[in-house]
């Protein structure tokens, strides 16, 4: 990412293709993703079909009869191990994908008018939740978390911190990368972008994904453009904005009010019991922290216990 003489942030995309995991991909995840993997595909530890094609769990509804598994040995739906690696993968060339921008490789790259960080959260992460400015939303981009595949649901503690999605590339001191990007908004003249902090993943009581999937994201991202355009609600809460309950756009999916209210909760007690991890995670950074975190660490704990 750059900025333009404008001031305007653009980026462009250094990658020439997508990977991804394939069980749980399938059109009603992903149809964008399946639709770019009808051809020059590459795939690893899926499963095989009897006329040679690839299969894994979530492609389809009823799998098929027979099956050579990622190990090479025969497999029905009868079997008690799943045909497909857990994270078996695939990798295709982004120019295959059916809704790619017209100005995908422009070199003056794209604008940037919203950044979205995110985690696999069963609770407390609401669906998406605006930063009030760039400081806060580097602050929610540096504690971006996922719950352990291992872990029980929703169980504090059991977290794998993975700041801005960077933590295996960063290749200097990741407090240093935190204290660039605070830098890089007091660029005077610059136009920032907003930030978000979003979560798909947010279960019921019974374990249940309350947000219908991946292919109902765009939901939300409308609801981005539309407050970057000036034109969608909000409601500032102690942990940022988030959508008002008829904000988001549900028309032709079955969530009712309560699902609705569930996914913007704002989990108090669970935001305040997070409140000593992420003071610990910092402290793995020893002074190389940034202040600003601290401070945005400490209204927070003050927003949450007003909140109480």
């Amino acid at each position: 990412m750059k900025f333009g003489d404008d001031g305007q942030l653009y980026a462009i995309n250094p990658e020439a293709g997508f990977f991804g995991v394939a069980p749980g991909t399938g059109m009603d995840s992903n149809a964008n993703a399946m639709l770019s993997l009808t051809e020059n595909c590459i795939f690893t530890n899926v499963a095989l079909t009897d006329d040679g094609d690839v299969w894994w769990e979530g492609m389809t509804k009823t799998p098929p009869a027979h099956l050579i598994d990622w190990k090479g040995n025969d497999w029905t739906p009868a079997s008690q191990t799943p045909a497909a690696h857990p994270n078996a993968r695939f990798t295709v060339a982004a120019d295959q994908c059916p809704v790619i921008a017209d100005e995908w490789e422009a070199l003056k790259g794209v604008p940037i008018s919203a950044i979205l960080f995110g985690g696999r959260r069963a609770t407390v992460v609401p669906l998406v939740n605006e930063a009030k400015d760039w400081a806060q939303g580097t602050f929610f981009g540096a504690i971006v978390s996922s719950e352990k595949t291992a872990a029980a649901a929703g169980k504090i503690g059991e977290l794998r911190r993975d700041p801005m999605a960077m933590l295996p590339f960063c290749g200097y001191n990741m407090a240093d990368y935190w204290q660039h990007w605070l830098n890089t908004g007091q660029r005077e003249g610059a136009n920032l972008p907003k930030i978000y902090y979003v979560n798909w993943f947010r279960k019921n009581e019974q374990g249940k994904f309350v947000w219908p999937g991946f292919g109902e994201n765009s939901r939300v991202l409308k609801w981005v453009f539309e407050r970057c355009n000036g034109t969608a609600e909000a409601i500032e809460t102690s942990i940022g904005n988030l959508p008002t309950l008829d904000a988001l756009d549900t028309d032709g999916i079955d969530l009712s009010t309560d699902q609705i209210a569930q996914l913007l909760k704002v989990d108090v007690e669970g935001w305040l019991n997070e409140i000593p991890l992420i003071s610990e995670y910092f402290d793995q950074y020893g002074d190389r922290v940034p202040a600003e975190f601290r401070e945005e660490l400490a209204q927070l704990k003050h927003r949450l216990e007003a909140a109480r």
